[in-house]
């Protein structure tokens, strides 16, 4: 099968990671991709939000199956026009994505549905922003509608920056505080059918001890040791399998990967968002653990098949992912470092412990950062002890000058 995976992150490269060790495919592109990808899959140029383009380039190189990683695309209707030049797409329509593309439709949605989540308010004027915020009370949670590439969450006990962010916001969100630990879960849909996945947790703030500003994910790990073995029947049960069953009622059934970020509250499991693709770390994680072969499930769900696919098969180990951002992350990152320590990393760690490359490129012989979460170093060992004692002994080789990472990725899972 030649597959083409749409995206140039950690994510992707994590995709691209697992299908290129599947045995079905017998061929790999990305585009954009990134120079840790460009080691799996052959790269191509192309704009991701352009439909027309990355249709254009599936036909070209004759892709049997077209997974798209990046939220951006999905909302602008990418997929769409992939199925439309008849290629199997893996990834929900421009319509089944404002799951993830606004707050306020997703809200809705789990309304319709039952699903339990937060109280809420949307709000589209100062009036109404400071009504929200005196209704709820510290801490204050205030969401930005639209795609904010995981920095539209500002979560604070300072009422002026609440009123601040959300006045920035246009439209914006502002819920009640869920207490609790947040848990990340995934399932695979064609629709109708839903497979979850095995349950993560990452770690939103940049500093240890969860303290700093809210990044796009910092590290995440599989599994949750401390979580009730009956989390993922639940979620499928009153979340998951609800949520489809409710978009597929509208007429925008949802095809694809349904991400659910949850809370674990003292009065039960309730929804923080959806997210309508893989989400990142928790990807790296996730997919680290996955033995069943990923191309084929990805396929029954982009034909519509997913009931023939069995329930997957998982290893028993763990795994862990530390991501390491550039100097200055969440804020403006800079860039154009050159990363040093990635052959002693595959050298010395491998297969136990590998790099993920997210905001990379080549320059020359060198490898830069371009972005601000720069490389996604994930290990797996027999438990999550191991686990992390592999992935920070990999981070510990990498130099990229002014970097930053957290120290205490699992460390309190590892000890329950």
């Amino acid at each position: 099968m030649k597959v083409l995976v749409i995206g140039g992150g950690a994510r992707e490269h994590a995709l691209c990671r697992s299908l290129s060790l599947d045995p079905d495919v017998t061929a790999l592109h990305c585009a954009p991709g990134n120079a840790g990808i460009a080691e799996v899959a052959e790269l191509h140029p192309v704009d991701q939000l352009d439909g027309a383009a990355v249709a254009e380039l599936a036909t070209g190189i004759g892709a049997e199956l077209v997974v798209v990683g990046p939220e951006a695309p999905l909302v602008a209707g990418v997929a769409d026009a992939v199925r439309r030049a008849g290629i199997p797409c893996f990834g929900p329509s421009k319509e089944a994505a404002q799951l993830e593309g606004s707050k306020a439709f997703a809200k809705d949605v789990m309304a319709a549905a039952g699903v339990p989540t937060a109280r809420s308010y949307v709000c589209t004027t100062a009036a109404e922003i400071d009504e929200a915020l005196d209704a709820f009370g510290a801490p204050y949670v205030v969401k930005d509608d639209g795609l904010a590439a995981g920095k539209g969450v500002v979560v604070t006990g300072d009422l002026a920056a609440a009123r601040e962010h959300a006045l920035a916001c246009g439209r914006v969100v502002i819920e009640e505080f869920l207490d609790g630990p947040e848990v990340s879960l995934f399932a695979i849909t064609d629709g109708e059918t839903v497979l979850p996945l095995q349950p993560a947790q990452d770690f939103k703030r940049a500093l240890d001890d969860d303290e700093g500003p809210n990044t796009g994910g910092m590290g995440a790990y599989s599994p949750l040791p401390w979580a009730d073995p009956k989390l993922v029947d639940e979620v499928m049960a009153s979340v998951l399998q609800p949520t489809v069953d409710e978009l597929r009622r509208r007429g925008t059934p949802f095809s694809g990967l349904l991400y659910a970020g949850l809370a674990i509250t003292s009065r039960g499991v309730r929804v923080i968002e959806f997210n309508a693709r893989f989400g990142d770390p928790e990807t790296q994680v996730v997919l680290a653990r996955l033995k069943t072969p990923l191309s084929r499930v990805l396929l029954h769900a982009a034909k519509g098949t997913l009931d023939a696919e069995p329930p997957l098969n998982w290893r028993d180990d763990a795994a862990v992912t530390v991501v390491v951002a550039s100097h200055n992350y969440p804020d403006t990152p800079r860039t154009g470092d050159p990363i040093e320590g990635l052959d002693a990393v595959a050298a010395e760690d491998a297969p136990h412990a590998y790099v993920l490359h997210a905001g990379t490129k080549r320059d020359g012989d060198a490898v830069v950062s371009a972005g601000g979460r720069v490389l996604s170093v994930t290990a797996t060992g027999k438990d999550l002890v191991e686990a992390r004692e592999r992935a920070y002994r990999a981070v510990g080789r990498i130099r990229l000058d002014g970097s930053q990472h957290r120290t205490d990725i699992a460390r309190k899972a590892a000890k329950a």
